[in-house]
């Protein structure tokens, strides 16, 4: 892909993220064709957007199961807020929730250590957990029929994310760990053990391989998201939103 193609696209993402038009994600569809490609551009949007420069403090990560790639993204600091609050300054065009659990290292990782990382290993490289929503949202106009490769160029498609308060992280029987979500008025959601990957730090592997690639070094306190325990559910503007995880904390936000 060349410079103008890219700068294209991220212009377009752009003006979309300020609450100008959607992107038009077809006619973008057939130029970009790998993942390097969209990883590329995402951190040109990620940069664009007016983030500060360095490894980013706030990520999200996961896969639909353990046998899917896992992907990533670094999160606006500006959608990033403590649970409670509102979501006043951003430009949603959709607020589709998913309730998830947030890990927060607690020593710094370098280059050689994320190479020969394993999953019992990482475990150990993190010190705090909270209870997460995120805001789900797309720049696309196919909203949820955009092509992979754009809503990973598009953030993995995030527009917001709520954080409770940080907890000590412990091992826990994840398979039988509930979550519960309530939204506006409707009848609250109920879930068991329903986290794909079945294990939140099943992500840090692959996670922190990516963010070292290039030769940084991610420091303590760099938090990640881990994926959904609710699927995709519908919120609307004014709605309350509270996601409760028993023996580890709640997270809620106003829309």
């Amino acid at each position: 892909m060349n410079q103008d193609s890219t700068a294209t696209i991220v212009d377009s993402l752009l003006r979309a993220h300020a609450g100008g038009p959607a992107a038009d994600d077809a006619a973008f569809r057939d130029q970009v064709t790998s993942v390097q490609q969209a990883y590329a551009i995402q951190e040109r949007l990620y940069a664009a957007l007016g983030n500060p420069p360095g490894v980013p403090r706030y990520w999200k990560s996961g896969g639909p199961t353990r046998s899917d790639p896992m992907r990533h993204a670094p999160l606006p600091v500006a959608g990033v807020r403590e649970a409670g609050s509102d979501l006043d300054g951003l430009h949603l065009r959709h607020r589709w929730i998913e309730a998830e659990v947030a890990l927060r290292l607690g020593s710094e990782v370098t280059p050689s250590m994320a190479q020969g990382l394993t999953f019992e290993d990482a475990r150990t490289l993190v010190d705090r957990m909270a209870v997460a929503i995120e805001i789900v949202d797309t720049r696309w106009q196919g909203g949820r029929s955009a092509p992979a490769l754009l809503k990973l160029v598009d953030l993995v498609v995030h527009g917001a994310l709520v954080l409770g308060p940080f907890v000590p992280f412990a091992a826990r029987a994840w398979d039988r760990q509930e979550c519960r979500v309530r939204i506006g008025r409707a009848e609250g959601h109920v879930f068991r053990g329903s986290l794909g990957i079945a294990d939140p730090a099943w992500v840090l592997p692959d996670w922190l391989r990516h963010l070292t690639r290039h030769g940084a070094t991610v420091p303590a306190g760099t938090v990640v998201s881990t994926g959904s325990w609710c699927g995709l559910l519908d919120a609307a503007p004014g709605d309350r939103v509270v996601a409760d995880f028993p023996g580890i904390g709640e997270a809620s936000v106003q829309l």
